[in-house]
């Protein structure tokens, strides 16, 4: 028997054992169904919450000012530590593991434009600060070197800070008054949701460079002159983080003359230990998931399992007719494997087909800000394929292989006797 005649011989079977074929073809195409959509939600929701840790910053760690609660350099316990503007320098210098040490100043000031006013919060610091806290540029430019060395009064709007002060109007090149103070807009940010902040949203602020921040808008009493509430330190990759985390709270700890595994002294808000604690989290998740994907492809294996076998047992007599006119083994196990293929090609096409097609509806639907969608990958599916495929050619090729191996003649009596 020629391949053409093969394939024709074996869709000839399968429309004649309609049910049967059906049967088979549904236990294949749920578990893939299933297998995928699992692991598409999962997927989601890794995706998710690492995008919304990300919108408020990259791989940072927030330094706030405290007090101390163990003695350390002969100084008395509970006593205010207050970071320095230029404390960021020292950590720059002596913390060789991180990337960098960003001071920042906040204030609430009353600003306005030509159009509308507001009482709103300008946070100053270096340029790198917007990327590290993903203040990603809709037009013009966020602020750069020259900037802050020269103290240009120059001005970042948040997206909504924009639209309080000029609406629909173009901003850049436009002035605004912080304290009565001239700033030119140079640059605004597009929109992004947040999922946690220090000190507001940033879409509500307006960002201007450190050194006229300082200039203009010092920390007010009762904070003492010249020192910042926070600043923001960036290791230099993950592998760091530890190493950068101890040696800016050592460099803090010499100029403040705090013992530097006093906690309590300086505050460290650490995003990373927060992110691998949600990695961890969506580890257990994926084990689970894992397990429950073991679980529903073992019973989708048992149904497929059970049919096959059923169906091979119902067709002993058909083997021995076959024998009997001359089939070789090798052709009846040739016609069941291709049999089987076809099935498990044809329900992998539509349980993909199927599960791709909800993913991408489910998607055009509004989500939470921790969840990205239904998220399928190609490598579960395909898992799941292979998986059943296996379970139902082995299932079929035993039973056929046994039949094969009998006497026509008693294959023959088979379904007669049964």
């Amino acid at each position: 028997m020629n391949l053409s005649d093969l394939f024709k011989d074996t869709i000839h079977t399968l429309w004649a054992h309609k049910l049967r074929t059906f049967l088979t073809m549904f236990g294949i195409t749920w578990g893939i169904i299933s297998i995928t959509l699992m692991v598409a939600a999962t997927e989601g929701l890794r995706v998710g919450l690492k995008r919304n840790n990300e919108s408020f910053g990259k791989d940072i760690m927030i330094f706030f000012a405290g007090r101390t609660t163990v003695q350390a350099g002969g100084m008395r316990a509970g006593r205010d530590v207050h970071i320095g503007e230029n404390d960021y320098q020292e950590i720059d210098d002596q913390s060789p593991a991180c990337r960098f040490a960003l001071p920042e100043i906040d204030n609430h000031v009353q600003l306005r434009s030509r159009y509308n006013s507001g009482n709103l919060e300008v946070s100053g610091s270096l340029p790198p600060f917007a990327e590290v806290r993903s203040l990603d540029v809709g037009e013009g430019k966020f602020y750069d070197d020259a900037d802050v060395a020269n103290v240009n009064r120059v001005a970042f709007l948040g997206s909504d800070t924009k639209k309080q002060l000029f609406g629909s109007r173009e901003a850049l090149g436009e002035t605004v008054w912080l304290s009565d103070i001239p700033y030119t807009v140079i640059g605004v940010m597009k929109p992004k949701d947040q999922n946690s902040s220090y000190d507001g949203p940033d879409i509500r602020k307006i960002f201007v460079p450190y050194s006229a921040v300082v200039r203009d808008f010092p920390n007010q009493p009762p904070a003492p002159p010249h020192t910042i509430e926070h600043l923001l330190v960036v290791p230099k990759s993950l592998a760091l983080h530890k190493d950068c985390k101890r040696e800016a709270l050592a460099a803090l700890a010499v100029m403040h003359s705090f013992d530097p595994e006093d906690e309590d002294a300086i505050f460290v808000w650490d995003t990373i230990k927060n992110a691998q604690a949600n990695a961890l989290i969506m580890d257990g998740i994926e084990y689970f998931t894992g397990a429950v994907g073991i679980v529903t492809l073992f019973l989708g294996g048992l149904g497929v399992m059970n049919v096959m076998l059923v169906a091979v047992r119902e067709r002993t007599r058909e083997i021995g007719v076959r024998k009997a006119l001359g089939a070789t083994r090798q052709s009846i196990l040739s016609q069941f494997f291709a049999e089987t293929m076809i099935i498990a090609f044809l329900s992998g096409g539509i349980g993909m087909g199927i599960a791709y097609g909800f993913c991408a509806l489910v998607d055009l639907l509004p989500m939470p800000q921790v969840f990205a969608g239904l998220l399928p990958t190609w490598q579960s599916g395909v898992l799941a394929l292979v998986l059943l495929s296996a379970i139902a050619v082995t299932s079929a090729l035993y039973p056929a292989s046994r039949a094969a191996a009998v006497d026509p003649i008693e294959a023959l009596r088979y379904e007669a006797g049964g």
